[in-house]
């Protein structure tokens, strides 16, 4: 029983009557403001005060947020039950576009089932209790299971995109992998370790020593870029994935010695991928992370800052992440 309800006198006088010492409560985490990117009716926009609603967006800043200390709660919340009234009858989502009523409406579809499956059914097991007793939670939550188990290809073991796009892609099956992880179920982790083999035997180039980022045949010969070939590489430390063989802080210092100053550089022209410089902090590089804050910092709330790179930016803060100084080598 609460006794404080019930006496109107302060905490510290009854501790003192009761001869026991009164245990300050421990602080709160801190809480992801998304002021400008979500609004009255939980939609959460990939840019701040933006025309549209990439679902995936949204939910990547929420987990990111939520699995790096920062209370997700609210935000959450709201915008599962904005998305759950716009589920598809075969469990998939589009992405939506605003009309001058202020209305959301579909405008495209997804650019990837697989993915938005897992981190879709990720965000709800975020919330446990809900999912546990909301009938429209749990229907939807099996309804995704069965959609994204419908992508399964046997012959290689991995998830393909989409009913029409029948290729795998590296990035979404550790998406796909990361749901099975968190489940605490003896079933899910046998089916992660079975999908862990399968990532490794299909998408790792033992002759180049990287991952490939597709079952496309004709992307092997592309020349590689940033996204999504370099991404790709570090994309398995984002998730926690076993890279086999590999020890990851080499793993991750050889990428940040041969891809740092294009990472601190994509702002210019694309967005600022927050997701590293959380990575970063998780490494312990916080000269990367307080690069990053620097870097990026005149970008913040504009027209190439998405609400991931707002979750980054809030997540580093809460940690104490400040900007480098100006002459702080970034480079």
């Amino acid at each position: 029983m609460n006794v404080w309800r019930y006496l109107n006198v302060p905490g510290w006088v009854l501790g003192t009557l009761l001869g026991m010492a009164v245990v300050p409560a421990a602080s709160a985490a801190p809480r992801l403001d998304l002021s400008g990117y979500s609004d009255a009716t939980g939609a959460i926009s990939v840019l701040h005060n933006g025309p549209a609603v990439d679902p995936y967006f949204a939910m990547q800043a929420l987990l990111l947020a939520h699995d790096n200390g920062l209370d997700t709660t609210a935000a959450s919340e709201k915008f599962a039950n904005w998305l759950i009234t716009r589920q598809k009858p075969d469990g998939t989502f589009d992405r939506f576009c605003r009309m001058p009523e202020s209305a959301w409406v579909s405008c495209k579809v997804a650019d990837a089932d697989d993915a938005l499956l897992a981190i879709w059914m990720r965000l709800l097991e975020t919330m446990p209790q809900r999912l546990r007793n909301d009938v429209a939670w749990k229907k939807s939550y099996a309804i995704s299971q069965s959609s994204l188990n419908h992508l399964y290809q046997p012959s290689r073991g991995i998830y393909m995109v989409s009913p029409v796009y029948l290729h795998g892609l590296f990035m979404d099956n550790l998406e796909v992998w990361s749901l099975k992880t968190v489940t605490p179920q003896p079933s899910q982790e046998v089916d992660a370790r079975k999908l862990a083999a399968a990532i490794q035997a299909t998408f790792w180039d033992p002759v180049a020593k990287r991952f490939l980022v597709s079952t496309q045949l004709e992307q092997r010969g592309e020349k590689p870029v940033f996204y999504p070939d370099h991404v790709a590489q570090i994309f398995p430390l984002l998730v926690g994935f076993p890279v086999t063989g590999v020890n990851e802080r080499q793993f991750y210092r050889d990428w940040m010695r041969s891809h740092r100053s294009e990472w601190l550089r994509q702002g210019v022209a694309d967005y600022p991928w927050g997701l590293i410089a959380v990575l970063a902090l998780k490494q312990g590089d916080t000269a990367s992370a307080r690069c990053w804050m620097r870097e990026s910092a005149a970008l913040r709330h504009g027209v190439r800052w998405a609400v991931t790179d707002e979750a980054s930016h809030q997540i580093l803060a809460s940690k104490g992440i400040t900007a480098a100084v100006r002459d702080e080598q970034c480079k």
